[in-house]
């Protein structure tokens, strides 16, 4: 890693994997940045917290956690670790420690894209027909491929509680995506403005990092210049 750059941790959410951040991590490498996309089994959200926890011990600190969608569930609760310097939140979840990821969802309108689920084998999986609602800023060709690589998660992983609240003291930015269809805006503006965040809105989908990727590069720069 090259002198004084932060190390970036990512954490993504449900229906994705560490690939939906492929647009960002090739720059930042560039950069002169230690990368890695932890990569969650999506079974319970304590063992995704100590898998994000592992992932973090992976490269050098300091470290920037980015979190998506439940991703930010994640590095809400990992980021209380002393080598967590920053946190970036990407239209994601941020609960509490008194909350679950399902009771902060509970306080918001529900979203079109639950509407698209079925749950089966114990599992929530999107259908084709929903794509729209997760990722509809993109091409039909990167819709395709968004669906056809989605990981579902199990069934109750919004119902635990889960350890660590580090927005409490650690510095943080959120990204609002505006025409967000799988988590709820307003849900987005109300932990952003909870967090005392550093707020990015854009007129995105639910997944700017891959609509707008030069966008959410800029924001996680800030953080790195915000965190040292």
């Amino acid at each position: 890693m090259s002198q004084n750059k932060l190390s970036i941790v990512f954490a993504h959410g449900l229906w994705a994997d560490g690939s939906c951040f492929s647009k960002l991590v090739p720059t930042l490498q560039a950069e002169g940045h230690e990368v890695i996309a932890s990569q969650h089994p999506l079974n319970d959200v304590e063992d995704d917290v100590a898998t994000l926890i592992k992932a973090i011990g992976r490269v050098s600190d300091p470290v920037i956690l980015v979190g998506h969608s439940y991703g930010g569930t994640l590095i809400t609760a990992a980021g209380i670790d002393d080598r967590v310097a920053g946190l970036v939140y990407i239209a994601a979840l941020a609960p509490d420690e008194t909350e679950t990821s399902q009771g902060q969802q509970d306080k918001f309108a529900t979203t079109e894209v639950f509407r698209y689920i079925d749950i089966a084998d114990g599992r929530v999986w999107l259908r084709p027909e929903g794509i729209g609602c997760f990722c509809g800023d993109l091409s039909e060709e990167e819709q395709k491929l968004v669906w056809a690589t989605h990981q579902p998660p199990a069934a109750g992983i919004f119902q635990k509680k889960v350890k660590g609240t580090a927005w409490r003291s650690k510095p943080s930015w959120y990204i609002v995506a505006n025409d967000d269809l799988t988590v709820n805006p307003e849900l987005e503006r109300f932990a952003a403005e909870r967090m005392n965040a550093r707020v990015t809105a854009l007129d995105s989908s639910h997944v700017p990092m891959l609509s707008q990727p030069l966008r959410v590069l800029e924001v996680i720069r800030a953080a790195c210049e915000g965190s040292v």
